[in-house]
């Protein structure tokens, strides 16, 4: 069965708590994919017109625990640092059986258990999910069904790729590589225009060829089976312009040592915000 079909063939209600960015592409991508909207309930109490738009198709926007009907999974996609508050009105639309689905950044198992109760599954996802090309790294809990991992992997694929793991601790690696990386491109781009217009380029073209190079350089890696590393040889020829640039970012205070302390860095400000 696809992702798409599972979709279509979870019975129940979905509810959706927060409908920012995150929450809203996933809630776009669940439609997109079929799933009908008079399924999903929004949680959100301060809907934007896009969201607000949605209930004219079916969705229902705050309705209470009551009204919603039977809860099939509670997808979470409030702000970490407003979960606690958010967690009594929440827990009503979770009985001991739900399947709770949580893209908050820091928020672990135990502690979403003793929020919500249910049956958790943390998941990690990027913002590349907005334009449904994120990745999403999930664990679930003991207690979570195969079923219920089905249905958690549909509900997240509806915004890119997942991988699943075993072990909650990786999350905060996970958090730092995939969850922060889309940072680390951007800063990429920022900096080799930068440097462009240091070499003398006008500052729109340096701009331009940066962002293009960036994208269509991640678009070629997507696309081509072919290991990152190979693809860097590929287009570095010996005593060439690439090789004397690369020698600088391979050296011994390159990316390399400084991309390891930045992972090494954000992997343990996670631990620090786990909860």
């Amino acid at each position: 069965m696809s992702d798409a079909q599972t979709l279509k063939h979870i019975t129940g209600t979905i509810a959706l708590a927060g409908a920012g960015k995150m929450g809203g592409a996933m809630l776009s991508g669940w439609l997109a994919q079929g799933l009908d909207a008079a399924r999903v309930v929004v949680i959100e109490p301060a809907p934007s017109p896009e969201i607000s738009a949605l209930a004219k198709q079916g969705v229902r926007l705050n309705p209470s625990a009551k009204d919603a009907g039977a809860i099939t999974a509670l997808v979470i996609a409030v702000k970490p640092q407003s979960f606690r508050e958010a967690g009594a009105s929440l827990k009503p639309f979770s009985a001991s059986s739900t399947l709770v689905v949580s893209i908050m950044a820091g928020t672990t198992i135990a502690s979403l258990e003793e929020v919500c109760g249910g049956n958790v599954v943390r998941a990690m996802p990027n913002t590349p999910a907005s334009i449904g090309r994120g990745i999403t790294v999930a664990v679930a809990a003991k207690k979570v069904s195969a079923a219920q991992r089905s249905v958690a992997d549909a509900l997240l694929r509806a915004i890119g790729s997942v991988e699943w793991v075993e072990d909650e601790m990786l999350m905060d690696a996970v958090t730092a590589v995939s969850g922060s990386g889309p940072a680390y491109v951007f800063l990429l781009a920022e900096e080799l225009a930068r440097a462009g217009v240091a070499a003398g380029l006008p500052a729109e073209l340096a701009t331009k060829l940066a962002r293009e190079t960036v994208a269509g350089s991640g678009e070629l890696l997507h696309r081509s089976d072919i290991a990152s590393a190979t693809l860097r040889q590929n287009v570095t020829s010996p005593g060439g312009t690439t090789a004397a640039a690369l020698e600088v970012l391979m050296g011994a205070d390159g990316l390399q040592q400084l991309m390891t302390r930045a992972v090494a860095a954000a992997t343990r400000r996670s631990k620090e915000l786990a909860k």
